[in-house]
């Protein structure tokens, strides 16, 4: 599974070419947040440390 650092993630995010907005829409309580979880944890670009944990 590939980790980026945060620096590594910056210096990607920078360039517009590889900058993709999203919109996630539904009524209350039915997984919006749950649903982007899962996107973000799939493609492994971010830590799974809770915050506490992280450096």
């Amino acid at each position: 599974m590939v980790n980026f650092t945060v620096d590594q993630i910056r210096s990607l995010m920078d360039q517009k070419k590889n900058i993709r907005n999203i919109s996630i829409i539904g009524h209350v309580d039915h997984g919006k947040s749950t649903l982007t979880d899962s996107l973000v944890r799939k493609v492994a670009i971010i830590t799974q440390q809770k915050p506490d944990k992280m450096p």
